[in-house]
């Protein structure tokens, strides 16, 4: 593949040692690692510590914080996209990584005092920064990398943010409950979101696309605008649909991973965070493994493969989850992975997430290529938008489920079966490209 100034780039790989790519990519990597460090850490606290000196419910302030995150992508998802359009994005990217600086530094005092309510409103503040940082993130690609490029770069990016995520989440949940864990958390966050602010300074300017515009600040009427203006592009539009019902997908079998381990497999925390890195890594292999499948190609041809791929994983994971027997006492990794039927489920899990990625990169990389630049960080702000929408309603979904006394194990067969039933329609990405 040959970069915009003609070098032939041999591998995607080769995009982490050009300054075109590895700024952004650190840039956004430590962004989600820090996301999920403080999320998790805040998480943990309240869990063990902060909900019974306050006397609040665990689980009702930590759904509610999950909420708070996500709010910020409904309120400023709109305005960044126009902000990502019309000003030059990485003087955009600088400011938004410093005021991540002085977030961090805010939070390091809150967990120093243990302000929960100052922790909560700036973990509020944070989803807010990562709003305005999002359509920046995927709009700037197209700009710095060739078409041909762009599954590398997005499997790139799409691979380094779940181990980010996977990472960050680890990390926070090892560390806040040690003797010194509210010190080493905040000066984690600190020195990773100035890691981040370093990583933006040398990233390469992206002239505004349309700098002529004026902006809406009216969240509700730019977000319809922006929504009305992305439909009629039945490639952008189905992309974007694409990619928000694997986020759908993807959080609900996340959400559950503690509740699955425990109840229908009778293993503790340790095999709940084992799923979690089984599936971080096969999003990852998933994800960087799609360029070499489409050659640098921008094409949709894998998506319905990855589609029922996610579905056969499903039904995979039914299967071997029937096969094993729980004890009394609830097992670790090693007891966990002698019994029977395990490797199974650890397989499912990491066909379901690979699949997963070479499903949705292609998506990515078509959104990019499919929309005009001009409009660009607004269609991956309509993106942001519909993800939000999808994590927000797969909790509503599994909750009523749940409600309905339906078992975690037939929530992941249910949402497999709708899965295959949508096939068919993101199917249509790849007949339309076709009939070109």
């Amino acid at each position: 593949m040959c970069n915009k100034g003609g070098a032939r780039i041999k591998t995607q790989f080769e995009l982490l040692t050009v300054r075109r790519f590895l700024p952004l990519f650190l840039t956004q990597f430590f962004g989600a690692f820090n996301d999920n460090l403080f999320k998790n850490a805040l998480v943990i606290l309240i869990t063990f510590r902060l909900a019974e000196e306050y006397g609040l419910n665990a689980q009702v302030l930590i759904t509610t914080i999950a909420g708070l995150f996500i709010l910020p992508f409904f309120l400023f998802s709109s305005t960044a996209g126009q902000l990502a359009d019309k000003y030059e994005k990485s003087f955009l990217i600088k400011i938004i990584k410093f005021v991540e600086i002085v977030l961090m530094v805010m939070t390091a005092v809150a967990f120093t005092f243990l302000n929960l309510w100052g922790l909560v409103a700036l973990l509020f503040l944070m989803g807010a920064q990562s709003a305005f940082f999002g359509p920046l993130k995927f709009s700037i690609l197209p700009q710095h990398l060739s078409e041909n490029e762009l599954v590398a770069g997005n499997g790139l990016v799409s691979a380094g943010t779940y181990i980010a995520i996977l990472t960050g989440t680890l990390c926070g949940g090892l560390l806040i409950l040690r003797p010194e864990g509210r010190a080493l958390i905040s000066a984690g966050v600190v020195c990773v979101a100035a890691a981040g602010f370093a990583a933006s300074l040398i990233i390469p300017k992206a002239e505004p696309s349309a700098s002529c515009m004026k902006i809406d600040w009216n969240p509700l009427r730019s977000t319809i605008g922006i929504i009305s203006h992305v439909r009629p592009n039945v490639t952008v539009f189905r992309s974007i649909l694409g990619i928000s019902w694997f986020w759908f997908l993807g959080s609900v079998f996340l959400a559950q991973f503690p509740t699955f381990s425990k109840d229908t497999l009778g293993g503790n925390e340790e095999v709940s965070t084992l799923f979690l890195v089984v599936f971080s890594v096969g999003v990852g292999l998933g994800s960087t493994f799609c360029n070499k499948l489409l050659k640098g190609k921008v094409s949709a041809k894998l998506v319905p493969f990855g589609c029922i791929g996610m579905t056969a994983a499903t039904l995979l994971l039914y299967f071997f989850s029937l096969t094993v027997q729980k004890t009394v006492h609830l097992a670790g990794v090693t007891e966990f992975i002698s019994r029977p039927g395990s490797w199974g489920i650890i397989f499912s899990f990491l066909m379901l997430a690979a699949s997963g990625g070479i499903f949705s990169v292609p998506m990515y990389a078509l959104m990019q290529s499919r929309s005009s630049d001009e409009h660009r960080a607004r269609v991956i702000a309509c993106l942001n938008i519909t993800d939000s929408f999808g994590m927000v309603l797969s909790a509503v979904v599994v909750s009523a489920l749940l409600m309905l006394n339906i078992s975690v194990i037939n929530i992941f067969l249910i949402i497999g079966v709708v899965n295959l039933m949508i096939t068919p329609v993101l199917s249509r990405l790849a007949r339309d490209e076709n009939g070109k």
